[in-house]
């Protein structure tokens, strides 16, 4: 049989191919040289293989001289680049290719990247770093056709284009390396002695290339979470089961300054007020203080939980970023400032110029008015203008809260302090004004035990937890709001004298509607602008004799209850003009008040109104203040005074 028909014309993929051995492999050689004359000559030699034939084709095409043989590189900037983006590449092939070498000692190993430019070899000194290998270059041989084809392939020494790489007489087989994505990294090429080259060297190249890649997206993957966690928004740290400390993200080792991970146990270094986090139980969102040496004692939100190998895994946030974060999203922050206050009354003038005189200091406020005179908008006003304007600003009204939540909604309470609370404990308002501002409105309704707390607070500058041992420093400013006269509920031992005089450091009045009657149409215009550009619609105007009846109105919501008005008036007026028949009812029929009115009618009149409103919705309380643009609390209060028997009302 000729040499020619035992030539392997089965190609790499199919499932059973030989190689030559030993005196064969020159009988093919020399077979293969003969096949390559012809092709020169113009013939297509059939013993040759196809995928050979393509490329020497291609080879011819571009005019590659076969008979002069030199390694080309990319200038030294560019391959300076090329190693310097592929070094993770060269590191991670290293260690295989000297693997692989092992079972070719005699051989040579070679990595080059995806345009075929040589990274890195190991074993006989055959292609230098930076050598170009593709076929545009070299012309045929293995390292270009596994670039061109991106799978396993083979090429014998005969088979390539450069007669100098067909004198050495070395076998060569090259796999594809990829990425996760099976984008082409680079090549992986043996070259061997034909006696150390058969089928099991390509299955060996083959697995050695997808070794390279595995551990390439295995560092990917091990690279992708440990910036995951750098970029957390909470500490993590990892210890053992013998508490040394492994893994140590960024944010942990921001709040921890300093810390050494080697200097010590995981409680050594920390120092956890509660017990041991090696023993500690797995938890979710406990809180936990920790006081390591040359750190500032830190609240922590943690969670503990077991690691693989027995140790723990420790999740942290701090207690002050917890509360910044949630005052993000509860949009506790001050809206108002000074220039938004309408009003020329000289009372009010008077109310705001005090008003921007206290916002230059941190003493308390005390801010007096009826429901709905704009308690609130002045403390915001005082906020934004105080040194603490970038600070929280908090609002709490002490009348709507029930009584035995007041203190932990002041305070706040520790894990487990009492039934119903919830897990890992709450921060107070306190807490989260802490820097800023704590507006307390109906500073009246406050329990007399929740007013011992607050004076304690505003004593020492420290809360202490519903169930805490320990208290917590506070920086924060108070300003508190009533409707009602405090010295009256001091002589009825509603409100604790010391409390009043320690909030009363500077009081501001806040003039009701009635009393700045000049205010009212500038008031009305206001309202009306925003709404409708909130509506997107063209702004209504007020007629002269709608604007008397507005301003001869006692007004018992006061600015609220305008506001409340206006909308409605806006709403339900069909034209482009609000007249008096667009007004309710009872500010129609009434005599508008005169210069020389007498404030008992006007107060008769507010009776006379507010009965009528709370009659009509059959003594509901709670509508009928949201109808009078009051608080429940306040519209409770009117009744009392009035004497007025609620179930009566109901019965109607």
């Amino acid at each position: 049989m000729r040499a020619s028909e035992r030539l392997p014309f089965k190609d790499e993929s199919d499932p059973i191919f030989s190689l030559p051995e030993g005196a064969e492999a020159g009988e093919w050689d020399t077979l293969l040289w003969q096949g390559w004359h012809s092709f020169v000559r113009g013939e297509q030699p059939g013993w040759m293989r196809r995928s050979i034939l393509q490329s020497w084709q291609r080879s011819q095409q571009r005019a590659i001289d076969p008979h002069t043989f030199i390694y080309t590189s990319p200038p030294a900037d560019e391959l300076k680049a090329i190693l310097a983006h592929n070094a993770e590449l060269i590191v991670v092939a290293r260690n295989v290719m000297e693997n692989l070498l092992a079972y070719n000692p005699d051989g040579h190993i070679n990595l080059t990247d995806a345009q075929g430019v040589t990274l890195h070899f190991c074993g006989a000194d055959m292609t230098p770093i930076g050598s170009i290998l593709s076929e545009e270059v070299l012309g045929t041989n293995c390292t270009a056709r596994c670039l061109i084809e991106q799978r396993l392939v083979y090429v014998l020494s005969g088979e390539n284009w450069k007669i100098d790489l067909r004198k050495r007489h070395y076998q060569c087989a090259a796999a594809p390396i990829r990425d996760a994505g099976g984008q082409l990294l680079g090549v992986l090429t043996l070259t061997a002695t034909p006696d150390n080259f058969n089928a099991h060297t390509l299955g060996t190249v083959q697995a050695a290339a997808e070794a390279v890649g595995q551990q390439l997206m295995l560092r990917s993957l091990l690279a992708e979470q440990q910036s995951i966690l750098e970029t957390l928004n909470e500490g993590v740290i990892v210890c053992d089961r013998h508490g040394r400390i492994k893994t140590l993200n960024r944010y942990a080792r921001q709040i921890f300054s300093g810390l050494d991970p080697q200097a010590g146990p995981i409680d050594v270094l920390l120092q956890p007020q509660g017990g041991s986090l090696l023993t500690m139980p797995f938890c979710n969102d406990r809180e936990l203080q920790f006081m390591p040496d040359g750190v500032q004692p830190l609240s922590c939100l943690i969670s503990l939980m077991p690691a693989p190998d027995g140790g723990r895994v420790l999740s942290l946030r701090e207690n002050q970023r917890i509360r910044a974060i949630t005052r993000q999203v509860m949009g506790v922050s001050a809206s108002y400032t000074f220039e938004m206050i309408r009003g020329h009354a000289p009372r009010v003038q008077q109310a705001i110029q005090k008003a921007r005189a206290s916002s230059r200091t941190d003493s308390t406020v005390l801010l007096s008015g009826e429901s709905g005179t704009g308690k609130e908008l002045f403390a915001q006003a005082i906020h934004n203008a105080s040194p603490r304007h970038q600070e929280p600003f908090i609002a709490l009204n002490c009348g709507a809260l029930p009584r035995d939540l007041v203190q932990s909604e002041l305070f706040g309470y520790v894990d487990g302090a009492f039934t119903g609370s919830r897990r890992g404990g709450s921060a107070g308002k306190f807490e989260l004004a802490d820097g800023g501002t704590l507006f307390l409105d109906e500073i009246g309704e406050m329990p007399l035990e929740a007013q011992t707390s607050l004076l304690r607070v505003l004593q020492e500058s420290e809360v202490v937890r519903i169930g805490a041992a320990h208290p917590l420093k506070v920086n924060v400013r108070i300003i508190a709001a009533t409707h009602c006269n405090l010295l009256d509920a001091v002589e009825k031992g509603a409100f604790r004298r010391d409390l009043y005089y320690r909030l009363n450091v500077i009081s501001l009045a806040i003039p009701p509607l009635r009393e700045r009657q000049e205010d009212i149409p500038g008031l009305v215009n206001t309202f009306i602008q925003a709404l409708c550009t909130r509506l997107k619609r063209i702004a209504p105007q007020v007629s002269s004799e709608a604007m008397h009846c507005l301003q001869a109105w006692h007004w018992p919501g006061n600015v609220r209850e305008l506001e409340n008005l206006v909308e409605r008036m806006v709403n339900l007026c069909e034209g482009l003009e609000i007249g008096k028949a667009d007004l309710p009812e009872e500010m129609t029929q009434r005599e508008p008040l005169t210069e020389a009115g007498v404030l008992t009618s006007l107060q008769e009149n507010e009776r006379q109104h507010v009965l009528q409103v709370v009659s009509e919705q059959k003594g509901n309380l709670r509508q009928s203040a949201q109808l009078l643009g009051i608080s429940r609390t306040a519209l409770y209060n009117k009744l009392n005074i009035w004497q007025v028997d609620v179930t009566a009302l109901r019965g109607k």
